[in-house]
Protein backbone atom coordinates (compact mmCIF):
# COMPACT_ATOMS: atom_id res chain seq x y z
CA UNK A 1 0.00 0.00 0.00
CA UNK A 2 0.97 3.37 -0.71
CA UNK A 3 0.10 7.32 -0.96
CA UNK A 4 0.92 10.23 -3.41
CA UNK A 5 1.53 13.58 -1.43
CA UNK A 6 1.47 16.54 -3.88
CA UNK A 7 3.59 18.89 -2.30
CA UNK A 8 2.54 22.64 -1.85
CA UNK A 9 5.11 24.85 -2.86
CA UNK A 10 5.81 28.18 -4.65
CA UNK A 11 8.75 26.80 -6.80
CA UNK A 12 11.24 28.45 -3.75
CA UNK A 13 10.48 26.61 -0.55
CA UNK A 14 8.13 24.07 0.76
CA UNK A 15 5.25 24.88 2.23
CA UNK A 16 4.59 23.62 6.48
CA UNK A 17 0.87 23.02 5.21
CA UNK A 18 2.92 19.52 3.12
CA UNK A 19 4.45 18.39 6.33
CA UNK A 20 0.72 18.33 8.19
CA UNK A 21 -0.40 16.08 4.88
CA UNK A 22 2.55 13.84 5.26
CA UNK A 23 1.22 13.06 9.08
CA UNK A 24 -2.52 12.24 7.61
CA UNK A 25 -0.93 10.66 5.06
CA UNK A 26 1.32 8.17 7.43
CA UNK A 27 -2.05 7.50 9.68
CA UNK A 28 -3.79 5.69 6.35
CA UNK A 29 -0.63 3.30 6.33
CA UNK A 30 1.92 1.93 3.84
CA UNK A 31 4.91 3.84 2.05
CA UNK A 32 4.63 8.05 1.95
CA UNK A 33 5.97 9.77 -1.49
CA UNK A 34 5.75 13.34 -2.13
CA UNK A 35 5.40 14.70 -5.70
CA UNK A 36 7.18 17.88 -6.00
CA UNK A 37 6.13 19.57 -9.52
CA UNK A 38 7.06 22.82 -10.83
CA UNK A 39 9.57 24.91 -12.40
CA UNK A 40 13.07 25.41 -11.10
CA UNK A 41 11.82 23.51 -7.55
CA UNK A 42 14.91 21.81 -6.71
CA UNK A 43 15.38 23.65 -3.79
CA UNK A 44 11.39 22.41 -2.99
CA UNK A 45 12.57 18.66 -3.63
CA UNK A 46 15.27 18.73 -1.51
CA UNK A 47 13.71 19.76 1.11
CA UNK A 48 10.66 17.40 0.89
CA UNK A 49 13.24 14.40 0.82
CA UNK A 50 13.81 15.55 4.47
CA UNK A 51 10.16 15.23 5.88
CA UNK A 52 10.19 12.11 7.97
CA UNK A 53 8.31 9.46 7.09
CA UNK A 54 8.68 9.86 3.58
CA UNK A 55 10.14 7.00 1.57
CA UNK A 56 11.24 8.91 -1.97
CA UNK A 57 10.15 12.23 -3.59
CA UNK A 58 9.13 12.33 -7.01
CA UNK A 59 10.35 15.74 -8.69
CA UNK A 60 8.63 16.78 -11.85
CA UNK A 61 10.93 19.75 -13.42
CA UNK A 62 8.88 21.55 -16.49
CA UNK A 63 7.03 24.98 -17.11
CA UNK A 64 3.88 22.92 -17.97
CA UNK A 65 3.65 22.49 -14.03
CA UNK A 66 5.25 25.83 -12.64
CA UNK A 67 2.36 26.74 -11.67
CA UNK A 68 -0.01 23.54 -11.05
CA UNK A 69 -2.82 24.16 -13.02
CA UNK A 70 -5.54 21.50 -12.67
CA UNK A 71 -5.37 19.81 -16.30
CA UNK A 72 -1.52 19.63 -16.12
CA UNK A 73 -1.67 18.25 -12.49
CA UNK A 74 -4.06 15.85 -13.91
CA UNK A 75 -2.11 14.75 -16.72
CA UNK A 76 0.86 13.80 -14.26
CA UNK A 77 -0.75 12.90 -11.45
CA UNK A 78 -3.81 9.99 -12.81
CA UNK A 79 -1.04 7.78 -14.63
CA UNK A 80 0.80 7.77 -11.29
CA UNK A 81 -2.39 6.52 -9.77
CA UNK A 82 -1.70 3.44 -11.19
CA UNK A 83 1.38 2.74 -8.40
CA UNK A 84 -0.56 4.48 -5.19
CA UNK A 85 -3.96 3.12 -3.58
CA UNK A 86 -4.21 6.81 -2.07
CA UNK A 87 -3.48 11.08 -3.33
CA UNK A 88 -3.68 12.96 -0.44
CA UNK A 89 -3.50 17.17 -1.10
CA UNK A 90 -3.52 19.98 0.86
CA UNK A 91 -7.17 21.55 1.26
CA UNK A 92 -5.33 25.33 -0.52
CA UNK A 93 -6.35 27.38 -3.56
CA UNK A 94 -4.18 25.26 -5.11
CA UNK A 95 -5.11 21.85 -3.92
CA UNK A 96 -8.77 22.55 -4.15
CA UNK A 97 -8.83 23.50 -7.96
CA UNK A 98 -6.27 20.30 -8.77
CA UNK A 99 -8.15 17.90 -6.57
CA UNK A 100 -11.50 17.73 -8.08
CA UNK A 101 -10.49 17.09 -12.19
CA UNK A 102 -7.99 14.59 -10.66
CA UNK A 103 -11.26 12.33 -8.90
CA UNK A 104 -13.02 13.35 -12.05
CA UNK A 105 -10.71 11.37 -13.90
CA UNK A 106 -10.08 8.20 -11.89
CA UNK A 107 -14.32 7.95 -11.82
CA UNK A 108 -14.22 8.20 -8.01
CA UNK A 109 -15.67 10.28 -5.09
CA UNK A 110 -13.31 12.90 -3.65
CA UNK A 111 -12.76 13.34 0.12
CA UNK A 112 -12.63 17.20 1.01
CA UNK A 113 -11.30 18.71 3.92
CA UNK A 114 -10.62 15.65 6.07
CA UNK A 115 -9.81 16.12 9.54
CA UNK A 116 -8.81 12.36 10.66
CA UNK A 117 -8.00 9.47 9.04
CA UNK A 118 -10.14 6.40 10.80
CA UNK A 119 -8.45 3.92 8.35
CA UNK A 120 -8.14 3.55 4.80
CA UNK A 121 -11.96 3.34 3.94
CA UNK A 122 -12.71 5.86 6.49
CA UNK A 123 -12.25 9.79 7.69
CA UNK A 124 -13.74 12.64 9.35
CA UNK A 125 -14.55 15.70 7.73
CA UNK A 126 -16.41 19.12 9.39
CA UNK A 127 -19.84 19.57 8.24
CA UNK A 128 -22.28 22.61 9.04
CA UNK A 129 -19.52 25.30 9.55
CA UNK A 130 -17.88 23.21 11.78
CA UNK A 131 -20.45 22.31 14.38
CA UNK A 132 -20.51 18.50 13.15
CA UNK A 133 -18.43 16.27 12.40
CA UNK A 134 -19.31 13.92 9.58
CA UNK A 135 -17.52 9.88 9.30
CA UNK A 136 -17.47 9.11 5.68
CA UNK A 137 -16.69 5.52 4.35
CA UNK A 138 -15.84 5.19 0.63
CA UNK A 139 -15.88 1.99 -1.36
CA UNK A 140 -13.18 3.45 -4.23
CA UNK A 141 -10.32 1.89 -4.75
CA UNK A 142 -8.40 4.79 -5.35
CA UNK A 143 -8.95 7.44 -2.65
CA UNK A 144 -8.47 11.17 -3.84
CA UNK A 145 -8.12 13.29 -0.20
CA UNK A 146 -7.79 16.91 0.40
CA UNK A 147 -6.75 17.48 4.08
CA UNK A 148 -7.33 20.36 6.38
CA UNK A 149 -4.21 21.14 7.68
CA UNK A 150 -5.03 22.55 10.85
CA UNK A 151 -6.13 19.09 12.25
CA UNK A 152 -2.46 17.46 11.55
CA UNK A 153 0.69 18.08 13.55
CA UNK A 154 3.38 18.95 10.64
CA UNK A 155 5.97 16.16 10.32
CA UNK A 156 9.82 16.01 11.27
CA UNK A 157 12.48 17.13 9.29
CA UNK A 158 15.08 13.71 10.00
CA UNK A 159 14.21 12.41 7.17
CA UNK A 160 16.54 11.10 4.08
CA UNK A 161 14.32 10.04 0.89
CA UNK A 162 15.55 9.38 -1.91
CA UNK A 163 14.79 12.13 -5.16
CA UNK A 164 13.74 10.31 -8.29
CA UNK A 165 13.20 12.64 -11.54
CA UNK A 166 10.38 12.09 -13.86
CA UNK A 167 9.04 14.06 -17.14
CA UNK A 168 5.99 16.59 -17.31
CA UNK A 169 3.23 16.30 -19.02
CA UNK A 170 3.58 17.94 -22.67
CA UNK A 171 0.43 19.75 -22.99
CA UNK A 172 -0.64 21.72 -24.52
CA UNK A 173 -3.65 22.31 -21.92
CA UNK A 174 -6.51 24.30 -23.01
CA UNK A 175 -6.12 26.75 -20.04
CA UNK A 176 -2.85 28.16 -19.74
CA UNK A 177 -1.52 30.77 -16.60
CA UNK A 178 -1.69 34.28 -17.92
CA UNK A 179 -0.53 36.58 -14.78
CA UNK A 180 -1.13 37.49 -11.13
CA UNK A 181 -0.73 39.86 -8.53
CA UNK A 182 0.50 38.70 -5.18
CA UNK A 183 0.28 40.65 -2.06
CA UNK A 184 3.97 41.56 -0.77
CA UNK A 185 4.05 41.38 3.18
CA UNK A 186 7.01 41.53 5.63
CA UNK A 187 4.52 39.65 7.67
CA UNK A 188 3.94 36.02 8.34
CA UNK A 189 1.62 34.51 5.98
CA UNK A 190 -1.92 34.43 7.31
CA UNK A 191 -3.18 30.49 6.86
CA UNK A 192 0.25 29.29 8.58
CA UNK A 193 1.26 32.31 10.98
CA UNK A 194 1.76 31.47 14.56
CA UNK A 195 -0.17 34.59 16.00
CA UNK A 196 -2.88 36.72 14.56
CA UNK A 197 -4.39 39.56 15.16
CA UNK A 198 -8.09 40.02 13.39
CA UNK A 199 -10.41 43.00 13.64
CA UNK A 200 -14.06 43.05 12.70
CA UNK A 201 -16.88 45.24 12.07
CA UNK A 202 -16.61 46.82 15.08
CA UNK A 203 -13.94 49.21 14.42
CA UNK A 204 -16.25 51.55 12.35
CA UNK A 205 -13.32 52.00 9.11
CA UNK A 206 -10.70 50.81 7.64
CA UNK A 207 -8.69 54.17 9.07
CA UNK A 208 -9.64 52.25 12.82
CA UNK A 209 -8.68 48.87 11.31
CA UNK A 210 -5.24 50.25 10.49
CA UNK A 211 -4.92 52.62 13.55
CA UNK A 212 -5.76 49.49 15.86
CA UNK A 213 -5.04 46.39 14.79
CA UNK A 214 -1.87 47.17 12.53
CA UNK A 215 0.12 48.52 15.35
CA UNK A 216 -1.10 45.24 17.43
CA UNK A 217 0.15 42.91 14.83
CA UNK A 218 3.42 44.33 14.78
CA UNK A 219 4.10 44.49 18.33
CA UNK A 220 3.06 40.65 18.37
CA UNK A 221 4.97 40.03 15.11
CA UNK A 222 1.71 38.36 13.67
CA UNK A 223 -0.33 38.17 10.67
CA UNK A 224 -3.29 40.07 10.17
CA UNK A 225 -7.09 38.86 9.77
CA UNK A 226 -10.19 39.88 9.95
CA UNK A 227 -13.72 38.52 10.03
CA UNK A 228 -16.01 38.47 7.02
CA UNK A 229 -18.20 41.91 7.74
CA UNK A 230 -15.04 43.61 7.89
CA UNK A 231 -14.03 42.46 4.72
CA UNK A 232 -17.29 43.26 3.26
CA UNK A 233 -17.32 46.58 4.23
CA UNK A 234 -13.84 47.21 2.81
CA UNK A 235 -12.04 47.85 6.40
CA UNK A 236 -9.50 44.81 5.20
CA UNK A 237 -8.80 43.13 1.80
CA UNK A 238 -10.24 39.67 0.99
CA UNK A 239 -7.17 37.81 1.40
CA UNK A 240 -7.38 38.62 5.56
CA UNK A 241 -10.80 37.15 5.68
CA UNK A 242 -10.66 34.35 8.42
CA UNK A 243 -13.70 31.94 8.32
CA UNK A 244 -15.48 29.23 6.43
CA UNK A 245 -15.12 30.83 3.16
CA UNK A 246 -11.92 32.53 3.96
CA UNK A 247 -8.71 30.82 5.41
CA UNK A 248 -8.96 28.38 7.97
CA UNK A 249 -6.35 28.92 10.73
CA UNK A 250 -5.15 27.21 14.03
CA UNK A 251 -2.24 29.50 15.30
CA UNK A 252 -0.72 29.64 18.70
CA UNK A 253 -2.48 33.11 19.52
CA UNK A 254 -5.67 34.29 17.74
CA UNK A 255 -6.56 37.78 19.28
CA UNK A 256 -9.85 38.25 17.73
CA UNK A 257 -10.70 42.34 18.08
CA UNK A 258 -14.49 43.35 17.76
CA UNK A 259 -15.60 40.20 16.33
CA UNK A 260 -18.99 39.26 17.45
CA UNK A 261 -18.14 35.43 16.76
CA UNK A 262 -20.72 34.42 14.23
CA UNK A 263 -20.99 30.93 13.41
CA UNK A 264 -18.81 31.02 9.79
CA UNK A 265 -15.77 32.98 11.65
CA UNK A 266 -15.49 30.67 14.46
CA UNK A 267 -15.00 27.09 11.68
CA UNK A 268 -12.56 29.24 10.43
CA UNK A 269 -10.55 30.09 13.65
CA UNK A 270 -11.68 28.35 16.78
CA UNK A 271 -8.66 25.15 16.27
CA UNK A 272 -6.16 28.20 17.68
CA UNK A 273 -4.37 27.00 21.05
CA UNK A 274 -5.29 30.43 22.72
CA UNK A 275 -7.51 32.77 21.61
CA UNK A 276 -8.01 35.90 23.10
CA UNK A 277 -10.96 37.83 22.58
CA UNK A 278 -11.94 41.71 22.94
CA UNK A 279 -16.22 42.82 22.92
CA UNK A 280 -17.75 45.54 24.80
CA UNK A 281 -20.72 42.72 23.92
CA UNK A 282 -20.24 40.58 26.85
CA UNK A 283 -22.71 38.43 25.56
CA UNK A 284 -21.04 37.89 22.20
CA UNK A 285 -20.88 34.29 20.58
CA UNK A 286 -16.46 34.77 20.60
CA UNK A 287 -16.60 34.29 24.21
CA UNK A 288 -17.56 31.13 24.10
CA UNK A 289 -14.37 29.62 22.84
CA UNK A 290 -12.19 32.22 24.26
CA UNK A 291 -9.57 30.96 26.65
CA UNK A 292 -9.37 34.81 27.74
CA UNK A 293 -11.72 37.30 27.41
CA UNK A 294 -11.75 41.11 27.79
CA UNK A 295 -15.09 42.78 27.86
CA UNK A 296 -14.17 46.52 27.56
CA UNK A 297 -14.66 49.13 24.99
CA UNK A 298 -12.12 48.24 21.68
CA UNK A 299 -10.63 51.83 21.11
CA UNK A 300 -9.24 51.87 24.69
CA UNK A 301 -8.18 48.57 25.08
CA UNK A 302 -6.04 48.35 21.89
CA UNK A 303 -4.08 50.85 22.31
CA UNK A 304 -3.42 50.03 25.98
CA UNK A 305 -2.39 46.33 24.97
CA UNK A 306 -0.21 47.77 22.45
CA UNK A 307 2.13 50.15 24.41
CA UNK A 308 1.93 47.27 27.06
CA UNK A 309 3.49 44.68 25.19
CA UNK A 310 7.46 44.30 25.25
CA UNK A 311 7.42 46.30 28.39
CA UNK A 312 8.88 44.64 31.66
Amino acid sequence: MAVLVIAEHDNASLNDATHKVVTAAAKFGGDVDILVAGEGAGDVAAAAAKVSGVRKVVHVDGASVAKQLAEAMEALVVPMMSGYDAVFIPATTTGKNMAPRIAAKLDVMQLSDITDVIDTDTFERPIYAGNAILTVKSSDAKKVITVRGTAFEAAGEDGSASVEAADAPAGPFKSEFVSEQMVKSDRPELAGAKRVVSGGRALGSKEEFDRLIVPLADKLEAAVGASRAAVDAGYAPNDYQVGQTGKIVAPELYVAVGISGAIQHLAGMKDSKIIVAINKDEEAPIFQVADFGLVADLFNAVPELTGLIGKD
